[in-house]
């Protein structure tokens, strides 16, 4: 009988088992003003495994019998919200419905985004080749590191994990963003568009996400859909002494109406006759509307365009020596005309973006996203064009003589190195540095008289008037056609579907334009630098165009260069995610193909006929990626997060021809690059403390990269005086990027939070590339010893490897808010010369090694320069009023507050490539004469940012 009833209790006790109901926690989550749904918030269980996100309608819903029992914490949060903790009780058999959970913006937050990432500008007046993070403005999240990545590390150049935002995607509304060109987004190409630019869905590396496949460096999704903006209307006034000196910014969104439309407008202007560095003028009007309608239940259709014509003055790199002279804010581009600050680099972008947007609930679980992306325009940058002819008699023949001097203030002729070059100088040669180096230091700018009046004098009207100088813009005209869909389905509980098919076009009309003629009558168009005679310009070689002869150009006509570039791109990938109690994983995969081809429209006098003219052979490249992750929830305050992927990618249009601006020649040895990416993190959360720890490892092979820059004393070419303007080419590239970063912040109480942030990474090369040269002064590509450049373990240049961050922040009830961070960077390092990393660095002109050559010299000749270290304090603080239905505050930062001087990148000059021209530059006591160039990071500088939401 007793083991009737101990077997009886337990048939009992397990029917009860495998009958319980289970408890079902749901609700809906509202944003508290816009009365929208707020998609992609995190729900959690405090101190549980147990955690799901909202889907596009805000739904959301964890159930199961082994949901915590009895009084529990509900914590909802996401970036640009105040997170809310509701308390709830669970039982198993009942249902807790919270709908709606209204959720309220973090006001400083939005401020914070608002005032930070609008001056990612700054970047972008720096010549192309230093150093390109922008992304990582994009990037700000609840993740300390990404915050402190985006804030305060990216003033530096910091890249996290050493990727520039080629390595990531950038979308608007589904639509990929990055240039086919160069594989950049262009942020900057749209900027002033803050307001309605605040919604960003961000995944880190190759994790998950919806829309796209993704890359190493993230993936950015903008959301300016006119639903989904916040109701209201926002005016703001910014000062600041950055990239520009103010800024006017209107937005409204009407919200979604009851009749279903939606609309939202915003429009800026930023300004400033100069910015942090000298001479950089900021003209830039922007212009957002989005309309959108709700067809039924299931459709919505959303019309998005935005126009940012922007026009900025650009700095570049300076040596020591003119730092020394001049200061950081020193900037040779520019001069005074008519009392006016004129700059002769002005970039000039004018790109309109149109989209149309399609959104289908399928079912209520299926949504299918379809996407026309259309954007045409034009990016220009413009620059002094000395290369002008003048007509002559020459033993009684007409020719043309070509050339003309330098005309900027930094020129090495003009300062006082130049003078002080020889070994023992004399009493004559100090006296000439003296007046070169206070005519630097007091003037060292362009003198546009100057310019006008080689034009324009006597002598030379006399001789045909053509001009000498003028001012040359290197035109890039694009037309682009991006079609998508974006599918997504949650087939089961545990189980979300994605996928896309993507096809992008895209036309680009590439040619310089002649800009201004600065008082001349014509302009001559033939390359005088393609002859040997002394300049003395004749024959074919010097013809830019081989059918259009000798011709005479006027302002507003194309000249020099001509050709259009054509490129389609069809790609598609497929991931499925799994989410079940204890583990969420993923996997995912996609394919594409890639297709280059140019179009010569002139036939260069080097390189005639189809070699120039006509179209190209078409190239063609297939990719494919794979990539998994999982997240491993040990407890609810302990994850480990693990992703890994490898995928192939095209190389750049801009990486494919050797010299695309002559040349249809493809560059020899053009492969797909190959990435590898593994990351491992262990994530902990509590309700004060939040940290996360990550290693990561990314690995890069055969890619390619292109420069262009003069060079003298090249072995190979028969003379000893052999120089010429080169394009370099390195394929078959192989990096290393590890390390490890870390984010903490505690909430040490209610008002006081403290903060840390770390990265410490290595990012080197790992191979000896390949390398070779080509130019219109030699025929045939041009290599040295085994072709290869002896890069291995040199580090990759890009912004420093390692960056601490301690700080805190203190939130007063009464809405004001104050915070600092102080932020200590090191181990950056100089972008090196790669030619003199070649035999022809040891090499005499007769290809026989240096008499006095010395391995101990050498080495020390080219040791990779590591910039000093350093320390940046930042404060930031804010404050705002409700009054009605009025929300009014302000929100102000001061970065660097203690001045500190440092270096932001530079690289050392291509000129001098051989052991005894370097040797005897480094030597001199005066000071180098090609010494390295540097990029300055700013000092002091603020920004205000007054606003009224309503």
């Amino acid at each position: 009988m007793k083991n009737f009833f101990t077997a009886l209790a337990l048939f009992l006790l397990g029917s009860a088992s495998l009958f319980a109901q289970e408890a079902v926690v749901k609700g809906k989550v509202i944003d508290s003003d816009a009365t929208e749904p707020v998609p992609d918030t995190e729900i959690r269980i405090l101190s549980s495994i147990f955690n799901t996100e909202t889907d596009a309608q805000g739904m959301f819903s964890i159930s199961g019998t082994d949901l915590p029992q009895g009084e529990q914490v509900l914590v909802v949060s996401k970036a640009g919200y105040v997170t809310k903790r509701i308390p709830i009780t669970i039982q198993n058999g009942t249902t807790i419905n919270l709908d709606p959970i209204l959720f309220e913006v973090d006001l400083s937050d939005i401020e914070a985004q608002i005032g930070i990432i609008s001056l990612s500008d700054n970047e972008l007046n720096q010549d192309e080749g230093t150093a390109f993070n922008i992304s990582g403005l994009l990037q700000a999240s609840r993740d300390v590191f990404l915050n402190a990545a985006a804030f305060d590390f990216s003033a530096t150049f910091f890249r996290p994990r050493g990727l520039d935002n080629a390595n990531g995607k950038v979308l608007i509304n589904g639509v990929e963003m990055n240039k086919q060109f160069n594989g950049r987004p262009q942020w900057g190409n749209w900027g002033g568009l803050n307001d309605v630019q605040r919604n960003r869905d961000f995944s880190m590396g190759l994790t998950a996400n919806e829309y796209t496949f993704g890359d190493v460096a993230g993936t950015t999704n903008i959301i300016m859909r006119a639903s989904q903006e916040r109701q209201g209307g926002r005016v703001s006034y910014a000062s600041s002494n950055r990239s520009y000196r103010g800024r006017i910014m209107g937005t409204y969104n009407s919200g979604l109406l009851a009749s279903g439309w939606a609309y939202s407008v915003s429009v800026s202007r930023r300004y400033g006759e100069e910015g942090y560095q000298d001479g950089t003028l900021y003209d830039a009007n922007s212009f957002y509307a989005s309309v959108e309608k709700k067809l039924n239940d299931a459709h919505s259709l959303n019309f998005s365009a935005f126009y940012t014509p922007n026009r900025r003055g650009r700095s570049t790199a300076i040596t020591q020596e003119a730092r020394d002279l001049k200061g950081i804010r020193y900037n040779p581009n520019w001069g005074f005309q008519d009392g006016e600050i004129r700059n002769s680099r002005v970039r000039n972008i004018e790109e309109p973006v149109f989209l149309l947007n399609h959104y289908w609930d399928i079912s209520e679980k299926t949504r299918l996203n379809t996407n026309i992306g259309f954007q045409t325009g034009s990016i220009g940058n413009t620059r002094i064009d000395n290369g002008g002819t003048r007509l002559v008699t020459v033993n009684g023949q007409e020719a043309y003589l070509g050339g003309a001097r330098n005309p900027f203030g930094n020129y090495y002729q003009r300062l006082p190195s130049f003078f002080l070059q020889d070994e023992n100088p004399t009493a004559f040669d100090y006296q000439q540095a003296y007046l070169a180096q206070q005519e630097f230091i007091n003037d060292g700018q362009l003198d546009w008289s100057e310019l006008y009046a080689a034009n324009t004098n006597p002598t030379n009207v006399a001789n045909g008037g053509n001009s000498i100088y003028a001012i040359q813009e290197d035109r890039n005209d694009d037309t682009q056609i991006t079609f998508n869909s974006i599918l997504s389905s949650q087939i089961s509980e545990n189980i979300t579907l994605n996928g896309n098919i993507n096809y992008r076009t895209l036309k680009s009309e590439n040619y310089a334009l002649l800009k201004d003629l600065l008082g001349g009558t014509g302009y001559l168009d033939v390359d005088f630098f393609a002859e040997d005679d002394v300049n003395i310009i004749v024959g074919d070689i010097a013809q830019s165009d081989l059918r259009n002869r000798n011709r005479i150009v006027q302002e507003g006509e194309r000249y020099k260069y001509n050709y259009e570039l054509m490129a389609n791109v069809l790609s598609g990938f497929a991931q499925a995610q799994f989410k079940y109690n204890k583990i969420d994983f993923y996997v995912g995969a996609s394919a594409g193909n890639t297709t280059y081809q140019r179009n010569g429209l002139y036939e260069n006098g080097n390189f005639p006929g189809a070699r120039s003219f006509g179209e190209s052979e078409e190239l063609s490249f297939t990719n494919y990626g794979i990539k998994g992750g999982a997240t491993y929830k040990v407890t609810g305050r302990h994850l480990i997060d693990l992703n890994a992927g490898y995928l192939t990618k095209a190389p750049t249009l801009r990486n494919s021809f050797s010299n695309a601006r002559q040349t249809n020649d493809v560059i020899v040895g053009l492969e797909e690059e190959k990435i590898q990416n593994l990351d491992l993190s262990y994530i902990y959360r509590s309700p004060i403390v939040k940290a996360r720890l990550t290693g990561f490892y990314i690995g890069q092979a055969d890619a390619t990269d292109l420069g262009f820059y003069f060079t003298e004393n090249l072995t190979g070419l028969g003379g000893p005086e052999e120089s010429a303007f080169v394009q370099e080419v390195l394929t078959g590239i192989e990096t290393r990027n590890m390390g490890v970063e870390m984010g903490i912040e505690a909430q040490v109480t209610p008002t006081v939070k403290l903060k840390g942030a770390a990265s410490v990474g290595q990012y080197v090369y790992t191979n000896n590339p390949n390398l070779y040269l080509t130019s219109d002064d030699f025929d045939g590509n041009l290599t040295f010893g085994d072709g290869t450049t002896k890069l291995e373990n040199y580090h990759v240049a890009g912004g420093p490897e390692r960056a601490y961050q301690l700080g805190f922040e203190y939130r007063d009830p009464d809405f004001w808010w104050f915070g600092a961070t102080t932020n200590y960077f090191s181990n950056a390092y100089i972008d090196v010369n790669n030619l003199a990393r070649t035999t022809n660095f040891s090499q005499d002109f007769d290809g026989q090694t240096f008499i006095e050559y010395s391995e101990d010299e050498a080495r020390e000749l080219l040791t990779q320069e590591e910039f000093d270290d350093y320390f940046l304090v930042n404060v930031v603080g804010g404050k705002s009023w409700k009054i009605d239905d009025y929300y009014v505050g302000f929100f102000a930062t001061i970065n660097n507050i203690l001045n500190q001087n440092y270096k932001t990148g530079g690289f050392e000059q291509g000129r001098l490539t051989n052991f005894r021209d370097i040797k005897e530059d480094a030597s001199r006591e005066n000071g180098r004469i090609f010494g390295p160039r540097y990029f300055f990071g700013y000092g002091t500088t603020y920004y205000v940012n007054l606003y009224v939401r309503f």
